[in-house]
């Protein structure tokens, strides 16, 4: 009697279980967006999609609102999910302008092509939605192709592509906040060329520097010479370098500066510690430029004679200095003075020393075969004299020092020990200086003209590349004498002065 009992009340709690699951599922059937191939679809297939299209409240009801979605469906979700966000950020990005934007801004949120009232809109929909997407790649490629083609104006040569491009101008919106007024001014000047020349660089940064060492306050808990070197500094570096690359007496100056900052003590007062780096920017300034321009004038003019026919190349302050200096004692000499484009240093140079009532003839550098054949002496400005013993200078220093070396003249180089450095040189390729080819293309009168001139549109010009370099390298073979405030040396003691005169 226990069987029948607990089989009856068995019978009615399972019968409404098996015909209410099929019923929630029966209106999806009204719904005519979802089309007609849907419909003959039987199987698993069609129970799986079924429960996509229904979402999380139609899995509740066929589970009498108890049961949740199972591990898998969640999983298909999600991944249904995942390839929409896909689907909707291609079309926001234009990549797939036919049809994709819809698929992404649509209802169907499974990234699947949008199922309208028809079947055949739907493929055609779905077609063109794979077309974009498929295409995707070369859209990308034409518009990445575009975007080459507006650079290509941009001419490099392959061989001075590892040199730092020309500066296009100091751009005073993009620079650090610490900048020094006078920072920003200095550099202005020097990327215009306003501020030419190795010592003259040199001095201009000191006496920036010495501004901004007037103006710094060290912040809290920090000292002086932990920030003013690392911190406040380096962005006035910065900005210099970025303006224009850095000579060697302006490098050999900052790594002095640096020294004698880290050696300040740090327990004396910040205005103490101020005016002792001012008093010692003063005296650098003193003994390594001004001292030593004064003691190589000395040296060279000893070496300058009556009748001397001088050949000078372009405009060095030390050389303009002994020419006024070796005019000032009475002894009759000619100057003949090389230039080329596009500084044309040398007319600054001529006109100079037209003033002080100096002889002086001007000539380009085409003539240089010329010019050098009733030369005695030839008397040169450094940039920078090389741990080899090379000279890097103004390019076309090198063809004023061979010509000289085939026509037998003395070449006498004029250089202070601060623009001496350890670095080796062998060529003009590895290490230089790119300027604007503009320069060499602009024939105006002034910079402040239009560009004119028959190559001003050479970047139209196919394989057809502007080289404008700052500085060359000359031999130590072609060099005779290099005077310094050491006295008169040949090209192979550089290194020993360099040392000497760095305390090393």
């Amino acid at each position: 009697m226990s069987t029948p009992s607990t089989a009856a009340p068995a019978g009615p709690t399972q019968k409404p279980v098996t015909p209410k699951a099929p019923k929630p599922q029966k209106p999806k059937e009204d719904k005519p967006q979802k089309g007609k191939e849907d419909k003959p679809q039987k199987g698993k297939e069609e129970k799986v999609q079924r429960k996509d299209d229904a979402g999380p409240q139609a899995g509740a009801l066929a589970t009498g609102g108890e049961a949740k979605l199972t591990p898998k469906q969640l999983k298909e979700l999600k991944k249904a999910d995942k390839q929409a966000r896909r689907a909707a950020d291609k079309a926001t990005a234009g990549v797939a302008p036919g049809g994709k934007p819809e698929v992404g801004a649509g209802g169907d949120k499974r990234g699947k092509p949008q199922q309208g009232p028809k079947g055949p809109s739907t493929e055609k929909k779905g077609g063109k939605a794979d077309k974009a997407v498929k295409g995707s790649g070369a859209t990308v490629a034409a518009h990445a192709g575009q975007a080459v083609t507006q650079r290509a104006p941009k001419k490099e040569i392959p061989l001075f592509r590892h040199l730092e491009s020309p500066g296009q101008g100091v751009n005073l919106a993009g620079s650090h906040k610490d900048v020094h007024p006078a920072i920003l001014a200095l550099g202005l000047q020097m990327a215009s060329y306003d501020i030419c020349g190795s010592s003259a660089r040199c001095v201009a940064t000191l006496l920036a520097f010495k501004r901004v060492i007037e103006d710094y306050t060290t912040p809290a808990h920090t000292t002086l010479t932990r920030n003013l070197s690392s911190h406040h500094l380096s962005p006035q570096i910065e900005h210099l370098r970025s303006a224009r690359p850095m000579s060697v007496s302006m490098r050999n100056a900052i790594r002095w500066l640096k020294l004698e900052i880290s050696t300040i003590n740090i327990d004396i007062p910040e205005h103490t510690a101020k005016k002792l780096l001012l008093d010692k920017i003063d005296s650098y300034i003193r003994e390594k430029i001004t001292i030593a321009d004064h003691a190589i004038v000395a040296t060279a003019v000893e070496k300058i004679v009556d009748g001397d026919v001088i050949v000078t190349f372009a405009k060095s302050n030390i050389v303009q200095m002994v020419l006024a200096e070796a005019h000032r004692k009475k002894i009759k000499f000619r100057v003949v003075v090389v230039d080329s484009r596009p500084l044309m240093e040398g007319a600054q140079l001529c006109q100079a020393l037209s003033e002080f009532g100096i002889d002086c003839t001007y000539t380009l550098i085409h003539a240089l075969s010329y010019a050098i054949r009733d030369a005695t002496k030839v008397y040169l400005g450094a940039h920078a004299m090389l741990s080899n013993g090379r000279l890097y200078s103004r390019v076309g220093t090198a063809a004023v020092a061979m010509y000289a070396k085939e026509f037998e003249v003395p070449v006498i180089v004029c250089c202070e020990s601060i623009k001496f450095t350890d670095r080796v040189g062998l060529d003009s390729i590895v290490t230089n200086e790119l300027a604007l080819p503009d320069d060499l293309t602009n024939l105006s009168i002034t910079r402040y003209h239009p560009i004119v001139g028959k190559l001003s549109k050479w970047r139209d010009i196919p394989n057809l590349n502007i080289l404008n370099i700052m500085y060359d390298v000359t031999p130590a073979e072609n060099i005779t004498l290099v005077i310094t405030e050491y006295g008169s040396l040949p090209p192979s003691s550089v290194p020993v002065v360099h040392r000497l005169s760095t305390n090393q």
